[in-house]
């Protein structure tokens, strides 16, 4: 029914033609535009609802003093379901130092939640079906869980800033804070409260993304990613990474043109392995990294994670 209010929106109203680069580039562009926002909101809304059940200080509590494989698990799942941005992510850090997380705990988390989120999630399974999401959720907690790990058994500790561990040693209240307790009214307008926030922070890059991704829709020549980004290069994955590194976006901004790399020819694992580079190993969360990891930790925490997103875009190469 969206469908068809669109093409009579864009086609017999506006008077373009469904034959004109323009027209599909417009009619991609509103009906995409809408639909996601719409069904976001629904997402983010029931997310947000599981989400007051998981405050930052019960998930410190949560994972304080958790051990190997465990802690790592249950940080990777937690960190979809807490709210976290690039820019949280040295008090995030910092406060689960206090609460005596072990160091991969802490990496699993860090990894899992700006990569594995509900906006990731809603985004992928309007776009590309469940099957997908469900695909990308699962690789992107593997990779979290995997990486740290790795980071945790290579005792890297010394790698982190000392001042880090001298504010953990004078302040010991992080995991000391008194839960709350909320009832099913506070949730419930914590949760639309929070999709108000998320969707005022997210939908410029939604409509930036959608637009970048009508113009491809629109003008992009058949087979031209095909050629550069697909199966048949071996090396489209690693190359995929390394152009995602530099960029800044989100979920929110990268998961349209996701969409139009995977219609114009780039395969499938290789659009995966873009998407993860682009929102948990960003060029400006590594400047923010800095303020708490030594510039060797740095790079071997990049370095880890970078191998962990090409391997399993290989993997999903093969398999999809």
């Amino acid at each position: 029914m969206w469908q068809q209010f669109v093409n009579y929106l864009v086609y017999d109203l506006m008077g373009l033609s469904p034959e004109s680069h323009l027209g599909s580039a417009v009619n991609f562009f509103i009906y995409d535009t809408v639909k996601i926002l719409f069904m976001l909101s629904l997402i983010i809304f029931f997310v947000a609802i599981i989400r007051s059940f998981f405050p930052p200080e019960k998930t410190r509590k949560i994972l304080s003093h958790k051990r190997k494989f465990i802690g790592n698990i249950i940080a990777a799942l937690l960190g979809i379901v807490t709210p976290f941005c690039s820019c949280s992510a040295v008090p995030v850090f910092i406060g689960f130092v206090e609460a005596g997380v072990p160091l991969g705990v802490t990496f699993s988390f860090l990894i899992s939640s700006p990569m594995v989120n509900e906006v990731a999630l809603g985004m992928l399974w309007m776009l590309f079906g469940w099957k997908i999401a469900l695909i990308y959720i699962a690789s992107g907690i593997t990779v979290a869980i995997v990486a740290g790990l790795i980071l945790g058994r290579m005792n890297l500790e010394r790698l982190v800033e000392d001042y880090v561990y001298k504010i953990s040693s004078s302040s010991q209240c992080a995991c000391e804070v008194e839960e709350q307790k909320q009832t099913w009214r506070d949730r419930i307008d914590y949760a639309r409260a929070y999709v108000a926030q998320i969707l005022k922070k997210v939908w410029p890059y939604v409509v930036i993304g959608i637009a970048i991704g009508a113009v491809m829709h629109g003008y992009a020549p058949e087979n031209f990613l095909a050629k550069y980004a697909g199966p048949k290069n071996p090396f489209a994955v690693p190359l995929a990474v390394l152009i995602g590194i530099p960029l800044y976006s989100n979920a929110a901004g990268t998961i349209p043109i996701v969409k139009e790399l995977v219609r114009g020819g780039m395969a499938m694992g290789t659009a995966l392995s873009f998407m993860m580079a682009v929102t948990a190993l960003s060029l400006p969360e590594a400047i923010i990294l800095k303020q708490v990891l030594k510039p060797k930790l740095l790079v071997i925490y990049f370095g880890i994670v970078g191998l962990g997103i090409i391997g399993t875009g290989y993997l999903f190469n093969m398999i999809l």
